[in-house]
């Protein structure tokens, strides 16, 4: 394998081997190949991402993200809990203009907390984004977590996607069980469900999600293995050993641990 320039030390190219070990070369849902760490390297490059989203990759890692989603042209992806839309974005550049990629929120309630000042709501922060690039595939969904994927688009997801805030959804009024249940239904067979969130000590269950903003893994696995997901892989590009995980914000000032696992509807 053929390393990228800014992968060059022996222990680089051996993780990237084992990332690519880890994530099919082609999509589980077809005979599409997955992109590239060459191709992916291009997306992650292209300078019309906006330098708030630059800001986050040094921490988010973009290139290894992608590369453990399978990302291939013309899937069909539903980015959970879409936020700003980062992930949002970096889907619809991959999945290219014959894909497309929905960046799901709830609805906003006057109980809904304030957003941060100069911080605009999902749907309007994806239409920015959208125009912006001219990334004519990315689209907004308003949906609840515990009905999630709108029922035009039920069985035909090639990907869905939950990053750093499972952990949020536990202490919200959602049936968990429920919400993983409709995201299996919305995949295809051989589709992917891949969670990011930052990690909890063994044993501490859902119960520092809204305390430390963390969850144990092994819970995230479990609810989600009950409704018929079958584990395939963990992403350790995300970890930080010396992390205590006992602490919101990690001090002295480092990146919290966090887990990444991907789940596959079985064919």
């Amino acid at each position: 394998m053929k390393c990228l320039s800014f992968f060059k030390s022996p222990l680089a190219c051996a993780f990237l081997a084992a990332l690519l070990c880890a994530c099919s070369s082609t999509s589980m849902t077809s005979n599409r190949s997955a992109l590239s760490p060459q191709q992916i390297s291009t997306i992650v490059a292209n300078p019309n991402r906006n330098a708030a989203d630059l800001k986050y990759d040094s921490s988010r890692k973009p290139q290894e993200l992608l590369l453990f989603l399978g990302a291939s042209e013309g899937m069909v992806a539903v980015d959970l809990s879409t936020g700003g839309g980062y992930t949002a974005e970096l889907l619809a550049r991959s999945v290219g203009p014959t894909g497309k990629v929905y960046g799901q929120s709830t609805p906003r309630t006057p109980q809904s907390a304030p957003l941060p000042a100069g911080r605009l709501p999902s749907p309007e922060t994806l239409a920015e984004r959208s125009q912006r690039s001219s990334l004519g595939n990315l689209a907004s969904i308003v949906s609840p977590f515990n009905d999630p994927i709108p029922s035009a688009l039920q069985g035909q997801l090639d990907l869905v996607t939950l990053i750093f805030n499972y952990h949020d959804i536990t202490y919200a009024n959602v049936d968990r069980n429920q919400m993983n249940q409709a995201i299996f239904t919305a995949l295809k067979p051989g589709g992917a469900y891949v969670i990011a969130d930052y990690s909890g000590r063994p044993g501490t269950g859902i119960s520092e999600g809204r305390t430390l903003h963390r969850i144990d893994e092994s819970t995230v696995r479990k609810e989600v293995e009950n409704v018929g997901f079958q584990y395939i892989a963990e992403g350790g590009f995300l970890r930080n050993p010396s992390d205590p995980r006992d602490q919101k914000d990690v001090t002295p000032p480092q990146t919290k641990d966090r887990f990444i696992v991907k789940f596959i509807k079985p064919l």
